[in-house]
């Protein structure tokens, strides 16, 4: 991701903000790594977010999500 990619996402979730013209892979890698540091952390999603993450799961096929509960 660039900087002015990054700088363009601020603290907006998937619902209103994905990398742009992205693979299909990396848009699964991507969801996975968000997913995961929600789980970790114990964070909550509103409805519209979980909406477009399991949009996206659709098409990742075998993508798993991997996390260790924080301490």
């Amino acid at each position: 991701m660039t900087a002015r990619s990054n700088r363009s996402k601020a603290d907006q979730d998937p619902a209103q903000w994905l990398p742009p013209s992205t693979p299909q892979d990396v848009l699964c890698q991507y969801t996975a790594a968000w997913t995961a540091t929600k789980l970790r952390w114990g964070l909550t999603v509103d409805e519209l977010e979980r909406d477009r993450l399991l949009d996206i799961a659709v098409g990742c096929g075998s993508t798993d999500v991997v996390f260790t509960p924080a301490p």
